[in-house]
C-alpha cells in the first residue's frame, strides 16, 4: 500500500473510532445530575462518609445500583421517580464521592443502605448485583421496607449459564491492588459476564466510560462476593432472605438471557410474597438505556 493511501486508511480508522466513540457516549449519557438535586452525605455504621443525592417528594425509595458504576448510571431512573418519589441515589462504597473504608465486608453495605434509609418506611429498588444487596438489606431492615422492586439479580441456579468460580473475586481483587485497573476490569466483564476477549476490546476503545469502570474495577469484587453462594448454578441459599417481610417484585427483561428468567423466577418463589415479571423488549441495560419501563413498574 502506498503511503499516502495508508494515510488515508489511518485517517479514516481514525475518524471511524472517534465517531462511534461520540456516538456510543451520546447513547449511554445520562444527563448528569436531576433538576433540584441536593447532595448529602450520610455517616455509615463503620464511620464510612456515604454520598447521595436527594431529589423529589413522596414516600422514599432507595437506589441500590449494580457492579462498576456509581449513581451516575441510575441518574435516568431517579430522575423519573422523583416526581412520586423522594429519591435516595447514591455512590456504594468506593465510588464516587464516598468513603471505602477497610477491611470491605458486605455487611457494610447493608449497614450502609440501614443509614440511608432512615427510620423507615422506605422502598428499596436494586439492579443487577444491586438488587441482591438490596435483598440482603431488606431482610436486615425488615419491617421498615415496605416494598423491594429488583431488576435482574444475576443468579444462576441451574445450567443455562456457566457457574462464576468463587475465586473470581479475590482475582480480581488482586489484580485491583496492584494498580491494574483495567485489567481487573477485563477480568471481571470476561469470567464474570462471560464477554469474549474481542467484546472486552471493543468496550476498551470504544466506550468512553471504560476509564471510569477502570478506577472503581477493584469495587467489582465487593459485587463478587455480595453474590457469594448465588451462581454455582444450584438451588438459591435457604434462610438468607427470611427476615424479608415486603412485598417483592422480580423483573427481568424479554430479550435478556435464560439465565436471567430462570434465575428471577427462581428468586420470586424465596420469598413470602413475591412476583416474577418479564417487561418486553427490554435487556440487562435498562436502567440505563430504558428507565422509563422500570420507572413504570415501580410506581405500580
Amino acid at each position: 500500500m502506498k503511503p499516502r493511501i495508508a494515510g488515508y486508511v489511518l485517517v479514516g480508522l481514525v475518524v471511524l473510532v472517534l465517531g462511534v466513540r461520540f456516538l456510543l457516549g451520546r447513547a449511554f449519557a445520562t444527563g448528569g445530575a436531576p433538576a433540584g438535586a441536593v447532595e448529602k452525605i450520610v455517616v455509615s455504621k463503620d464511620g464510612t462518609r456515604i454520598a447521595y443525592e436527594q431529589t423529589g417528594s413522596g414516600p422514599p425509595i432507595v437506589l441500590v445500583s449494580g457492579a462498576m458504576t456509581d449513581r451516575d448510571g441510575t441518574r435516568p431512573l431517579a430522575r423519573l421517580l422523583a416526581p412520586s418519589f423522594t429519591v435516595i441515589n447514591y455512590d456504594r462504597r468506593g465510588r464516587g464521592r464516598s468513603g471505602n473504608t477497610l477491611p470491605y465486608a458486605p455487611e457494610r453495605e447493608v449497614e450502609d443502605i440501614e443509614a440511608l434509609a432512615g427510620p423507615g418506611p422506605v422502598v428499596l429498588f436494586g439492579s443487577s448485583s444491586g438488587a441482591v444487596l438490596a435483598f440482603d438489606a431488606a431482610a436486615r431492615l425488615g419491617a421498615r421496607v415496605i416494598r423491594v422492586v429488583v431488576f435482574e439479580p444475576p443468579f444462576i441456579v441451574d445450567g443455562s449459564f456457566p457457574p462464576i468460580a468463587e475465586s473470581l473475586a479475590e482475582e480480581v481483587a488482586t489484580q485491583a491492588a496492584s494498580g491494574d485497573g483495567d485489567g481487573a476490569a477485563a477480568l471481571f466483564f470476561g469470567k464474570g459476564m462471560g464477554i469474549p476477549a474481542p467484546g472486552i476490546w471493543f468496550m476498551r476503545c470504544m466506550l468512553p466510560a471504560w476509564g471510569d469502570m477502570t478506577r472503581i474495577a477493584g469495587t467489582a469484587a465487593y459485587d463478587l462476593r455480595i453474590l457469594h453462594g448465588t451462581q454455582a448454578g444450584k438451588p438459591l441459599p435457604a434462610g438468607r432472605w427470611t427476615g424479608v417481610t415486603a412485598p417483592v417484585v422480580v423483573a427481568v427483561g424479554g430479550k435478556s438471557e435464560p439465565f436471567f428468567h430462570s434465575g428471577g423466577q427462581a428468586a420470586a418463589k424465596v420469598f413470602r410474597e413475591a412476583r416474577f415479571v418479564s417487561l418486553d423488549g427490554l435487556d440487562h441495560s435498562a436502567v440505563l438505556m430504558a428507565p422509563e419501563a422500570i420507572a413504570a413498574l415501580i410506581r405500580r
